[in-house]
């Protein structure tokens, strides 16, 4: 009778044993559960909103700006509100994704613009200052803002160049989250 006993004990410990491998067998790697933990995360497409951390240096890696420590730039995906560029190079990444992009003047301020001659007459007389700042329309064109470069005789000259006009930028992103397109 003790023999059966142990028999039944042996046996059910097999049986346990074995189910616990065959658990383990059909259990995911951690690699596999990851990546499919990844496509269940939203990913930045059109009409996303985006919130990131970034450092914006110039072409000699002199910072020129950076949210690090501060508040997410939050933007949404496909509106125009940050540089062609960088949008660009940004959709289909998620959330904790990080990347470095090198945006060239053509995606970002664009290139460098001649600057324009305009007879002093058509410039409010307080803007007769090199380095004032104004808001010029030509015609039925959307106001764009230059600064006064230069004064001369019977002429002004105008810069409607971005400070960053000319430049390639880079960009060290790091995604903070992403929360899909809001339907309409």
């Amino acid at each position: 009778m003790l023999t059966t006993r142990y028999v039944s004990i042996l046996a059910t410990m097999l049986l346990t044993v074995l189910a616990f491998v065959a658990w383990i067998v059909r259990a995911e790697s951690p690699e596999k559960t990851a990546a499919k933990a990844k496509t269940n995360v939203e990913e930045i497409q059109k009409g996303s909103t985006v919130k990131i951390e970034y450092t914006l240096t110039d072409e000699k890696g002199k910072v020129l700006d950076t949210n690090k420590g501060k508040e997410p730039l939050i933007y949404t995906d496909g509106e125009g509100q940050i540089i062609p560029g960088l949008e660009k190079a940004l959709r289909g990444l998620r959330a904790a994704d990080q990347k470095r992009v090198v945006v060239p003047p053509e995606e970002a301020y664009g290139l460098i613009r001649p600057l324009i001659e305009v007879p002093k007459e058509r410039i409010p007389p307080q803007a007769h200052r090199v380095g004032f700042s104004l808001m010029v329309r030509n015609g039925n064109s959307p106001p764009i803002p230059v600064k006064v470069k230069e004064l001369r005789e019977k002429t002004i000259v105008l810069d409607a160049n971005h400070p960053l006009a000319g430049m390639s930028l880079t960009f060290d992103v790091k995604v903070i989250g992403v929360e899909p397109a809001q339907i309409k």
